[in-house]
């Protein structure tokens, strides 16, 4: 019976896991992507999970949010900061912060 239960854990385990490295690559091609629109340089190539929480979406189900940041320049010079919000592996919303748009 202990056994069953151990199989179980480590399976919800590798889900959940597996479920965590999916989105976050989801949310760095989302980074991506808003940098490349903005016509700024996406920073370091990831983002870094900050929080997660549980919340539910429009039918009512509980699921689990996820807040990412990312760095990018517009400059070389300095590094702003932006954010990503995903619902499980829906993007919900990336903000960034206001930069300096360099003059040529």
């Amino acid at each position: 019976m202990i056994d069953i239960l151990w199989l179980i854990t480590l399976g919800l385990g590798i889900v959940y896991w597996w479920d965590s490295v999916r989105t976050q690559e989801l949310a760095r091609d989302a980074g991506l992507h808003a940098c490349q629109q903005a016509g700024v340089q996406f920073l370091d190539d990831t983002v870094e999970r900050k929080r997660q929480w549980f919340r539910r979406n429009t039918q009512g189900k509980i699921q689990l949010c996820r807040l990412y940041f990312f760095e990018f320049t517009s400059d070389g010079a300095e590094r702003y900061q932006g954010r990503i919000v995903m619902f499980g592996q829906a993007l919900r919303e990336v903000e960034m912060d206001a930069y300096r748009i360099p003059q040529e």
